[in-house]
Parts: structure tokens; sequence; C-alpha cells
């Protein structure tokens, strides 16, 4: 139990695209197939769901920042919740909790764009299978994505062309005033000061300033790419009743 928690983990490293990686890929896949098959279940059934999504993601919140103080590494220059996905557990767990469609718009686009890319190459490094931080990362942005997911499939919200504006400029006063708290007090918030120490998908992208504007512009192409399937069924509606109103006005005319 002490290597479960230990700081100097002398376990097996993190093994990206690895046995327990696809693992815990694949649990979360189920889990978002069994949760939907919810849609028609009573008021009380949705709300314990909801209940018990937002507690889990609290208590995992309130362990991970538990851990980093034991052993240690809890600082402000990196773990106050400032990071887009730190932010989105608590703004998540408020969202379950309160049905709100503000937080809901942020949890749909910037929480399923953010959290997939920390699903697919987590930053783990020495932390693999079964340390608790590597059961504290998926089970964060897991379900930061399940609740949006949830949200839209089970409670029947969605999102409309207003909502990725409001959260491009929501998003771009954020990291302006990150920008400055990183400035402040050393931190690197959002890695909009500085690409990170570790290898990431940032290596890929141009020096400071430049990188942080290509950020915006991948940021932008997730939102419409997560807006796509939407825009498809509003479109494939506004055919329908088109159609409809064609016939109407030919029967009438005969």
């Amino acid at each position: 139990m002490s290597q479960f928690f230990a700081d100097n983990y002398l376990g097996p490293a993190f093994d990206l695209f690895g046995t327990a990686h696809l693992g815990a890929l694949t649990f979360l896949l189920f889990l978002n197939l069994f949760l939907v098959r919810f849609k028609n279940a009573s008021n009380a059934t949705k709300s314990k769901i909801r209940w018990t999504l937002a507690l889990i993601l609290l208590v995992n919140e309130v362990a991970w920042h538990a851990w980093n103080y034991v052993v240690g590494r809890w600082t402000i220059q990196t773990m106050l919740p400032l990071h887009l996905c730190s932010l989105l557990v608590w703004a998540g767990a408020l969202m379950l909790i309160t049905k709100n469609y503000a937080i809901y718009e942020f949890m749909y686009f910037l929480g399923i764009g953010g959290a997939i890319q920390a699903l697919i190459t987590p930053d783990l490094g020495m932390y693999g299978f079964p340390h608790f931080r590597f059961f504290q990362t998926f089970i964060s942005h897991g379900l930061i994505i399940t609740s949006a997911i949830y949200m839209t499939a089970v409670e029947g919200f969605r999102p409309t062309w207003k909502s990725i504006v409001r959260i491009a400029i929501w998003m771009n006063l954020y990291v302006v005033a990150i920008y400055f708290i990183n400035t402040a007090i050393g931190s690197n918030y959002l890695m909009i000061n500085d690409k990170p120490n570790t290898p990431s998908l940032l290596d890929l992208l141009p020096d400071w300033p430049l990188y942080v504007l290509y950020m915006e512009g991948i940021g932008i192409i997730m939102c419409l790419l997560l807006y796509l399937p939407f825009a498809l069924k509003d479109w494939r509606n506004q055919n329908r009743i088109n159609k409809d109103n064609a016939s109407r006005l030919e029967s009438i005319s005969k």
C-alpha cells in the first residue's frame, strides 16, 4: 500500500499505449456508453448519477492536493486550480449538482477538447499502474469528459454557435489574466509563458509567443469539430422542415 502513494515510486513506469493505458481508456469508453442508457430514467435516478459523478470528481481532486502536500510537492506555482482541467474539475462538479448551462458550455468544448489530449498523452512519467497518480489522472480527466457527455446525452443539454463565441471571448480574457499571474508568481499555468520542461505536443510548435497563437487556432478547430454533430443535426432538421413546407405549398396549389 505504501508504494501505491509513494513519491519515489519503484513500480513500473507509465507505458504510453501500454496495457494499463489502453485498459483505462477502454473502461472510460464503456462507462460513457453505460451512462447514456439512463436517458429515459427518472429524475431521481439522474440526480443520483450527477451527484455521484460530482462527488467522485471532488474527492479525487482533494486527494490529489493532499498527496502533493504530504510528499512535499504542493506549491502555488503548480497546484492552484488555474490549469484548464484543474479548474474544470471544480466547475464540472458544480455543473453536475446545479445543472448550470453556462458551465456546461465550457465543459463540453474546453473540457472534452482538453481532457482528451490529457488522456491520450498523460504526463505520468514514472507513475504507472497501479500508483495513485495513475488512477487520479484518468479519473479526473475521464470524468470531465463523462460529465459533459452525460449532460448532453442524458440531461438534454446542447451547445450553440453562440456558445463558441462566448467561450472564445472568456477564454482569451482568462489567458491574459493567467499570463500576468504567471509573471507575478513564477508559474506557468496553461503553458502560456513557456513550453513545459517535459516532452509534449507543444514541442512541435514554434517558440513563444507564436505557439500560443497556434494553441488558440487548435482550440478553435477542436471546438468546431465538437460542434459538427449539432450543426449537421440542425442542417438535417432544417432541410426536413423546408421539404415539409414545400410539400404543403404544393398540395395547396393543387
